[in-house]
């Protein structure tokens, strides 16, 4: 069966989407992330990326910034954490208890770790 080009790039979208948020929540379950690891997870996502523009002519591709994003807090200071986490609300509590647990939990005090959890639970509460 023949899809139309503008509902294939439609579905396209859709999975392509659904794949990066995939990767995200992938991210945010692991439980620990040396350097090495950050900078594979940034090389394993430029080769998806690179796959997909060989298998799809969408561009820009949805949701790209939302994956970098996520990697890059991986590498933020205790400092930049708060206002980062204050600014990208579009990620759960889950995902950015994870980045100030993994990323910052060995370099950090547990205070100023409490803090930061105590800013994303702060954050958090207008959306329920």
């Amino acid at each position: 069966v023949r899809i139309p080009l503008p509902v294939s790039n439609i579905l396209w979208e859709h999975c392509i989407r659904l794949a990066n948020r995939t990767l995200v929540e992938g991210y945010a379950n692991v439980k620990k992330c040396s350097n090495e690891g950050r900078a594979l997870m940034q090389l394993d996502f430029q080769q998806f990326l690179m796959k997909l523009e060989k298998l799809t002519d969408i561009r820009p591709i949805p949701d790209k910034e939302f994956v970098e994003t996520y990697i890059k807090a991986y590498y933020l200071t205790e400092n930049d954490m708060e206002s980062w986490i204050k600014e990208h609300r579009e990620y759960s509590t889950k995902q950015l208890t994870n980045l100030v647990n993994i990323c910052l939990g060995t370099y950090i005090n547990k205070k100023a770790r409490q803090k930061l959890l105590a800013t994303i639970d702060d954050t958090d509460r207008p959306k329920r």
